[in-house]
């Protein structure tokens, strides 16, 4: 890790960070997080029978198209070609977790793409059901692992 803060210039001002030195390697990072919410909202999305039809399958479109537009949505993020984007979901007692995987072969990582995609697949969940549970709780979003670039290879604990 640098000690000092790689979007900001000398001055302090905020700054794209220049990758255009960098070599391209293969990146791939992996992010996740969860959306609990109640009995009955729950077994409606299990079932198939919520009102707005097939939940997931939305929810991890709605991941793959955001993590394509990371660049639009977070300030100094690199457009990045991807080159693949997987969106999963699991079941819990409580609720639903996801885990978002980003895959380029560039200069700069995927980490800020896959953990936007976790976050709006996760949002989209909660759209879909909100008429079921509005007091549904989304959280414990965070990247998960990485691997490639100079930094290597990462994973939580």
């Amino acid at each position: 890790m640098t000690s000092k803060p790689t979007h900001l210039d000398d001055s302090g001002a905020a700054h794209m960070v220049d990758v255009g030195a960098k070599p391209a390697t293969e990146r791939r990072a992996v992010a996740g997080g969860r959306i609990a919410m109640s009995a009955d909202a729950l077994a409606a999305i299990r079932s198939g029978n919520a009102p707005k039809g097939d939940i997931l399958s939305t929810a991890r479109i709605a991941g793959i198209m955001a993590a394509k537009r990371t660049a639009e949505l977070i300030p100094l993020c690199h457009p990045i070609a991807l080159t693949s984007v997987a969106v999963d979901f699991a079941w819990e007692e409580d609720g639903i977790s996801v885990r978002a995987a980003a895959a380029t072969t560039g200069p700069t990582g995927v980490e800020m793409e896959a953990l936007t995609a976790a976050s709006v697949a996760l949002l989209t969940l909660y759209d879909m059901a909100k008429a079921l549970d509005r007091a549904m709780l989304i959280g414990d979003i965070r990247l998960l692992e990485k691997s490639g670039g100079r930094s290597g290879d990462w994973r939580a604990e």
